[in-house]
């Protein structure tokens, strides 16, 4: 699949089939390492993966790499196993204060997404990254999550844009 088919796709793929509801989270910490435990345990919580640890050593190990903060606030950290059947997306929402993350443009982090998925589904794990991206760059959407009291209307709100966008 070349470029232009990755782009013309990316609106294709909902964010419904990856984040549900319970996978929104106000997130408790502050520190970079602190949020990835935190949302790694919810992902166990949920039963969204097998292998707690090894999602986890995944996770810092991508993260040792380059920094997962794309900017605007924004960080998504990722990680694929080959025991992970389907991508699923965790958010944690951090409305306290921001979280430094080494992004790129020096921004702290108020929006964690995190992406699980198998590792032989490249151009699906590249849609979604997509989507989301494009999705966050809405600097009004961020201003409106960061105001929201409960994880429904995140969740909400970021499904309604998402749909708009179809």
């Amino acid at each position: 699949m070349d470029t232009l088919e990755l782009t013309e796709n990316k609106s294709k793929i909902s964010l419904k089939q990856y984040l549900s509801e319970e996978a929104v989270c106000f997130l408790s910490h502050s520190s970079k390492k602190q949020v990835l435990f935190e949302l790694v345990d919810k992902l166990a919580t949920l039963e969204k993966i097998k292998r707690k640890n090894a999602f986890l050593q995944a996770i810092l190990k991508r993260e040792d790499i380059v920094s997962t903060g794309i900017g605007v606030g924004v960080a998504i950290p990722h990680a694929k196993l080959m025991d992970l059947e389907d991508f699923f997306i965790i958010l944690g929402v951090q409305k306290l204060k921001g979280i430094e993350w080494d992004s790129i443009d020096k921004s702290p982090v108020r929006f964690v997404f995190m992406i699980g998925g198998p590792e032989n589904r490249q151009i699906e794990y590249l849609q979604i990254l997509s989507k989301l991206t494009l999705i966050m760059r809405d600097e009004t959407l961020r201003q409106k999550l960061l105001y929201f009291t409960s994880p429904k209307q995140v969740y909400e709100q970021l499904i309604a844009y998402d749909d708009n966008l179809l």
